[in-house]
């Protein structure tokens, strides 16, 4: 089977990860794509806990006929030591399910940030890197049309303004956010 991977905070879960993974989905000749919510940020970022980014996830999953689906595997990794890197996500995948096809979906966004990756070269290795054009990122080596120019921290701003991110959230994320007094968001309107 081949399995594109598109990891993140998704803190929440926007538009912009629907529309990768459907375009990755639809040209990449892949048969599913899994979400990988952050269990931790190798950084350090502040992240809402992981239980409500994972059912975000699974929310947006629904409407897409089974192809895409939400995988716990970085929870998995750091309940046996790891630490949050990429690497270890991988090297973890590869030796549970060598019979996987594994992709990673990055934006262009990030490419100025791979020198800080942890063993960027061996993820390579690993994986086929597809690197999708995130608006207002152009680089040589992407793929695809530039995509939506939409942030977690962009709707996370929003929200904090009184401002609700109803076309940039899918609305069965942000009901269940509502729901579970996520991002101020029971506050608002």
């Amino acid at each position: 089977m081949r399995v594109a991977l598109l990891g993140g905070s998704f803190n929440p879960p926007h538009v912009g990860h629907l529309l990768a993974a459907s375009y990755v989905r639809a040209t990449q000749e892949v048969d599913e794509v899994w979400l990988m919510p952050a269990y931790q940020h190798p950084f350090g970022k502040a992240l809402t806990a992981f239980e409500h980014r994972v059912r975000m996830c699974e929310v947006m999953c629904q409407e897409t006929s089974g192809w895409m689906k939400t995988s716990r595997v970085e929870q998995q990794v750091a309940e046996q030591g790891g630490t949050g890197y990429t690497v270890e996500t991988l090297t973890w995948l590869r030796e549970r399910h060598p019979e996987l096809e594994l992709s990673l979906i990055i934006g262009s966004d990030i490419l100025k940030d791979l020198p800080s990756w942890k063993s960027w070269d061996r993820i390579q290795q690993l994986v086929r890197v597809l690197v999708l054009y995130r608006a207002g990122h152009p680089a040589s080596g992407t793929i695809g049309p530039p995509l939506a120019e939409v942030s977690s921290t962009q709707i996370r701003d929003m929200l904090a303004r009184g401002e609700p991110p109803t076309e940039l959230v899918p609305s069965r994320v942000l009901a269940y956010a509502r729901q579970a007094g996520l991002y101020g968001l029971n506050a608002l309107p």
